[in-house]
């Protein structure tokens, strides 16, 4: 396996690793580094993917200038080194949502974590991330998304999860190979609140998405978002 970097978005960088026998056309490991004067990792990888992942980091910034290390929700593949990355950085603290924490990450975490109120904005210093909560969308009770507010980017987590290693950032559809995604995996808990939480996000009116599993998108985020919410919405319809 191989880790990439590519900047998607004004010092907001995306590293990836294909992995490929997970699905047809391989199945990407994304994280994101916002560089600022406090550094911010969204998702750490799983813990095995750890030397890949840090090395790659470690091009952009170094190691142990991580302050802080952040993620959608507690699955491995989002937080699976949280506790590496920490014992490589002295100052990092992980910092999630008070339902996260109270579930899992007071526990989990080496070092306590920073509990964040819902809309709390976190000042990087050249950058500012708004902490949004997500409960269950696309799946798990502590879910959540970042905004980074200065280039308008959505930190998505596994919302429109797709196959194959394509490029980085594209302009093209990223709903269909989603929804081609969750009829193969049914990762997504539908409820009545799926399609209404996603449309909110669509109000943020994103610039960028960046999207955990397959390509970044850079033009038309809030029709994407909205596609997406309609086609849940017609989803639970035939339930």
């Amino acid at each position: 396996m191989q880790t990439s970097t590519r900047e998607i978005a004004d010092r907001i960088y995306r590293i990836s690793t294909c992995v490929p026998d997970v699905a047809p056309g391989g199945f990407t490991f994304n994280q994101f580094l916002i560089d600022a004067d406090e550094p911010l990792l969204f998702h750490t990888g799983p813990r095995r993917m750890f030397p890949l992942v840090s090395e790659a980091v470690a091009r952009i910034v170094a190691l142990q200038r991580l302050r802080w290390i952040t993620f959608g929700h507690v699955e491995a593949d989002e937080c699976g080194a949280m506790n590496e990355f920490i014992a490589a950085a002295p100052r990092a603290e992980v910092a999630h949502g008070a339902t996260g924490c109270m579930v899992s990450l007071d526990d989990l975490c080496d070092r306590p974590p920073r509990k964040l109120a819902d809309g709390e904005v976190m000042d990087l210093g050249g950058k500012r991330v708004r902490h949004i909560d997500t409960p269950h969308v696309p799946h798990n009770w502590e879910a959540r998304v970042l905004f980074e507010e200065s280039t308008g980017t959505l930190f998505c987590g596994d919302l429109f999860t797709h196959c194959g290693d394509g490029p980085a950032l594209v302009d093209g559809d990223i709903v269909g190979p989603a929804l081609a995604a969750e009829e193969m995996f049914h990762a997504t808990s539908l409820s009545p609140a799926t399609a209404p939480t996603i449309r909110a996000l669509a109000k943020l009116d994103p610039q960028t998405l960046a999207l955990m599993h397959g390509s970044s998108k850079r033009t038309r985020c809030g029709e994407a978002l909205s596609q997406l919410a309609d086609a849940y919405d017609a989803m639970i319809r035939t339930h």
